[in-house]
């Protein structure tokens, strides 16, 4: 088996807030503060709207 997938943390393009997203979710990921969708489950990795700021390894 590989490495676990990273998190990401992602800045919502509507409030500017900042949040840590896994990169592989089961389900849309919506921000904590203006509840905006952040991430999108693809299958593989999510399909972000936002910028990726960071990556944080486990």
């Amino acid at each position: 088996m590989g490495e676990p997938s990273p998190f990401w943390v992602i800045k919502c393009p509507d409030c500017s807030g900042e949040q840590t997203v896994f990169s592989r979710p089961s389900t849309k990921v919506n921000c904590s503060v203006c509840g905006a969708t952040l991430a999108t489950p693809t299958g593989g990795q999510a399909e972000i709207r936002g910028e990726k700021l960071r990556v944080l390894s486990v």
